[in-house]
């Protein structure tokens, strides 16, 4: 159920017999060979697949999210920290004021992890409401699955290659790129971030079997569709 493929009345109507409702969190920014909208890319369709079966409507993606470090690569869109959680603060209120009171907050951007405190601080002023935050490629069943596939995953990496997030004709390196020092990385502007990272993957292999990453991935919608189903639990 896309919020983008309902109308009002048909919303009104859901809310008078469930009160769940997904928002994906993802961003805009390079992810070296890979789409730029990687990180919304995958946290919309994630959540989409996790809620089908139950009937939860997901809302459109927010997809720009907090990735100054980046800035350097072309494409990429950072909002400042304050203007991320304003947003999340008045999509949280809006979806309040439409009768939503079980809320799950896909994230698919490490950036993000703003919006979890702010979630918690907007749950003390609404109690009524119950939002669970969500970083989809961590949670523990996901990771440890990409673990088990291979250990050296990172960002822009295999990790991240699924069939829906690749470019058409377009494939990066065959070998496995060394992990960047991202303790370094981290005192640098973003200047000195694309001189570090050069292509923008952290290190690792940049692509895996098809069936290496399905099988990661469906391990990471039912994840997600437990925790949809176990809302305000």
């Amino acid at each position: 159920m896309r919020i983008s493929d309902m109308n009002w009345m048909q919303v009104e109507d859901y809310l008078k017999g469930d009160d769940r409702a997904v928002v994906p969190l993802g961003s805009t920014e390079q992810h070296a060979y890979l789409s730029l909208s990687v990180d919304s890319i995958l946290s919309e369709r994630v959540a989409l697949e996790a809620a089908e079966p139950l009937g939860v409507p997901v809302f459109p993606v927010q997809a720009y999210g907090i990735t100054p470090y980046f800035m350097a690569y072309p494409g990429t869109v950072s909002l400042r920290a304050t203007t991320y959680a304003a947003v999340i603060r008045d999509i949280l209120d809006s979806l309040k004021i439409a009768g939503f009171r079980r809320i799950l907050l896909c994230n698919g951007h490490g950036g993000n992890s703003p919006a979890q405190t702010v979630s918690v601080e907007w749950m003390g002023d609404n109690p009524d409401v119950s939002v669970r935050f969500h970083n989809w490629w961590n949670a523990p069943k996901t990771f440890a699955k990409v673990q088990e596939t291979d250990k050296v995953a990172s960002h822009a990496s295999w990790m991240e290659n699924f069939p829906w997030t690749r470019l058409a004709n377009i494939r990066g390196p065959e070998e496995q790129k060394p992990m960047a020092d991202l303790d370094r990385m981290r005192t640098k502007n973003p200047a000195g971030v694309r001189e570090i990272l050069g292509d923008g993957n952290f290190g690792g292999l940049y692509h895996r079997s098809d069936a290496d990453m399905q099988a990661i991935w469906d391990i990471a919608v039912e994840e997600t569709r437990a925790l949809i189903e176990g809302l305000g639990a």
